[in-house]
Order: C-alpha cells, then structure tokens, then sequence
C-alpha cells in the first residue's frame, strides 16, 4: 500500500516551514538549506544552521502519511471579513509544505479556522510535529 502511496520517502527531499502572526511569517525553516530563521524571547531576528537527519525526515513523512497530510486542503485560512473574533489582532499563522521530486503539497492553516475539526486537527498536528523536530534538531546543535 505505501509503496504505492501518491507520495513516496524515496522522492522525498525537502520541508519548508513557516510561522507568525497574520501575513507575517517571520519565523522560517526550510530544510534543504538547513536555514532556521526565528524570534527569539526578546523579539530579535535570529538566524541559525540546522540539519535534519535522514530518521527526522522518515518520521516527519511517516507523520503526514498517518495523519492524512496529502488529504488536507491547501487553504485553512480564516477570511479578516468573516468573524473577527480576534479583536483585529493578528492570527498565529503557519505554512507547510513537503517537497518530492515531481510534486509538492503545501497547507496554510490559521490558528483560529473554523472549518472542519477534523482536518484542523490533522494539520494542527503535523505541524505540531514538524515544530518538535525542528526544536528537538535545534537542541542537538
């Protein structure tokens, strides 16, 4: 079954991760360069070098395999318009896109979507996961 999944570990070659509040995603990982951009405690632009290694990677596509990644939609947004519940501040936002040889997927999720629960769930924890690998990476440094 796995090996004829839509997205194979064998043409798996890159994560870009992104985080902030609103349009702002300052905080920023992409693996392929090993770039890890990020606000530190006192709100200061840190940029830093992280590897992921190859048992990271397996995990982080196993992860999205089991969670149902490649199933998510790409936009969990919540429009400004619609229910501005948020008082006009901004909304935590995250990107996430995993990169294979001949396609890539890619979600943007709001903190506050209200869609379905399920799929908010799901993509909540990928990126929750793909957060601890990275802080876990950062640590080992």
């Amino acid at each position: 079954m796995f090996k004829n999944a839509p997205y194979r570990f064998t043409d798996f070659e890159s994560i870009v991760f992104k985080y902030g509040e609103g349009n702002e995603l300052v905080n920023q990982f992409d693996s392929e360069t090993g770039r890890y951009q990020y606000l530190n405690v006192r709100d200061s632009l840190m940029t830093d070098t992280i590897k992921l290694r190859k048992d990271d990677m397996q995990y982080l596509h196993g992860k999205a395999t089991q969670l149902g990644f490649w199933n998510l939609p790409d936009d969990m947004t919540t429009s400004p318009a619609a229910d501005d519940t948020s008082g006009g501040q901004p909304v935590a936002r995250f990107y996430l896109q995993y990169n294979y040889k001949e396609k890539s997927k890619e979600i943007t999720l709001d903190a506050d979507f209200n869609g379905n629960s399920k799929m908010r769930d799901a993509a909540k924890s990928v990126i929750d996961e793909v957060m601890r690998v990275i802080s876990d990476a950062h640590d080992r440094q």
